[in-house]
């Protein structure tokens, strides 16, 4: 199973989409605290549909808590700041896509932290600051489950 982990993400619709995203994909969805909504929000209901009922998914008071409950797994950092293309990595099995808020990406503790196997990116054209982050995770995390074979996938 591939992770998916928010970093204490700020939009609503956004998470709402990315639980959509682990429920079809068989991914666990991780997100850390704090959160800029609650989870009776309308448009995290509205863009997670019913797929809340089909996603796993864990919320963490801390990053030292997701990584204790992530254990020894590989992450990848997804940063605008990296050279290394998210197509690059080889995604096995278990792998962490760990994704930063919508308004300042990931903060400069969470990127280099030790339990960070690799910072990635995705390509841009230049002088674009960010993808969306749904959108972004979407990218990722299909780009993984390519690789893998698409396991339980039709």
């Amino acid at each position: 199973m591939l992770h998916i982990l928010f970093h204490t993400p700020e939009i609503p619709g956004n998470t709402g989409n990315a639980i959509r995203l682990a429920a079809c994909t068989g991914a666990r969805l991780h997100l850390v605290e704090p959160l800029g909504f609650n989870f009776s929000d309308a448009h995290l209901r509205r863009a997670g549909l019913d797929y809340h009922d089909l996603a796993v998914m864990d919320v963490h008071p801390s990053m030292a808590d997701a990584w204790q409950k992530l254990g020894a797994a590989r992450v990848f950092a997804f940063t605008s700041h990296s050279k290394v293309r998210h197509t690059d990595v080889s995604y096995r099995d278990g792998d962490v896509l760990l994704f930063g808020r919508e308004s300042t990406g990931l903060p400069e503790d969470v990127l280099h932290d030790p339990h960070v196997t690799e910072r990635v990116r995705i390509p841009m054209l230049p002088g674009r600051r960010s993808l969306n982050l749904a959108n972004s995770a979407s990218i990722a995390m299909y780009e993984a489950w390519r690789q893998l074979g698409f396991p339980e996938g039709v």
